[in-house]
């Protein structure tokens, strides 16, 4: 946890009406960007430090600022100074789902009803203002694993190969995505915050926000990286989200399974780069959650290519072990 508190702080706050606050740094997440509680007498805000050139704080002033004009609930900005990456915002807390969950679990079901409702109302917006997730970025996602997951593990795969393979089973949704909605990303139980109730929730970490499918944000909340959602659940919040937006489950299931699979995919690359390149190990054990339930995306009908890829490409001691070990 760094306690050097960004240049230009004390005037920032000064000139936000938050002059001789507290600043109380807080733990990171896998990005650049650092993160302070700032506290006067009873009132507090969070501080994001998101400094250029490393980060740069503009995708998420816009994010926010198109959810909360929409009725969805971001942090509120309370000042801001992109070109030193300051953000002063609203305090959401700390009951983060996550850690909620932890202690209580027997409120798990009425939680992700919560989470699922919001994405409902999410996705009967209109799109946003943002860019469309397109077969190129799909794409230069999925080619992380070749990049730092195959090369971690010294395997020469046939990378045209797994581009065609991706092109062919992504190409079947694109179509659907259109108009699109806005996508989150990142949406699930740790960037989702309780605000007083369990129906009250807040949504964080959506500056990359695009205009895609319906499917990604909702495998994102129930084939969570950092935390087991049993396949009960997954099941029951999958069919309760088609029967609220009224679609075609059967159709939904495979564009699911798609982009669970293209996200999984996707994670397992940025967990072997956050260690490699980032010096960040604390990835690699959560990498064999993600290899599961990629394994279980691949076993889709819609997934034959890639899962042909895989067949032929991954060795299957890795496959069984969740993705393998790594020598760090």
């Amino acid at each position: 946890m760094s306690l050097t508190v960004p240049d230009g702080l004390d005037d920032f706050l000064a000139s936000s009406g938050w002059g001789d606050a507290a600043v109380e740094p807080l733990p990171g997440d896998a990005s650049f960007r650092r993160y302070f509680r700032i506290r006067k007498g009873e009132k507090s805000a969070m501080l994001m430090d998101a400094r250029p050139p490393d980060d740069d704080p503009g995708p998420f002033l816009r994010a926010a600022r198109w959810l909360d004009a929409n009725g969805m609930r971001a942090p509120f900005i309370y000042a801001d100074d992109p070109a030193r990456g300051l953000v002063l915002l609203e305090d959401f807390g700390a009951a983060r789902m996550r850690d909620y969950l932890d202690q209580w679990p027997d409120d798990e079901k009425q939680v992700y009803t919560a989470a699922i409702d919001a994405l409902v109302a999410l996705h009967d917006l209109p799109p946003g203002p943002f860019l469309d997730y397109s077969m190129a970025e799909y794409l230069r996602e999925a080619r992380l694993l070749l990049e730092w997951y195959c090369t971690a593990q010294n395997l020469y795969v046939d990378a045209h190969g797994f581009t065609e393979a991706w092109e062919k089973v992504l190409g079947e949704l694109l179509p659907r995505q259109r108009p699109g909605v806005t996508v989150l990303r990142d949406y699930h139980a740790e960037n989702i915050m309780l605000l007083g109730s369990l129906q009250s929730q807040g949504l964080l970490d959506f500056q990359d926000a695009l205009v895609g499918h319906p499917a990604y944000d909702l495998v994102s909340l129930l084939q969570d990286a950092r935390r087991d959602v049993s396949p009960d659940l997954e099941a029951a919040m999958f069919d309760y989200y088609a029967r609220a937006r009224g679609v075609d489950a059967e159709v939904l299931l495979a564009d699911y399974a798609r982009l669970g699979a293209q996200r999984n995919t996707k994670i397992v690359g940025i967990f072997v780069r956050l260690w490699r390149r980032d010096a960040k190990p604390r990835y690699l054990e959560l990498i064999p959650r993600v290899w599961n339930l990629l394994e279980r995306d691949l076993t889709h009908p819609a997934l034959a290519p890639v899962a042909q890829w895989f067949d032929a490409n991954i060795p299957a001691g890795l496959r069984e072990a969740g993705g393998g070990t790594f020598a760090i």
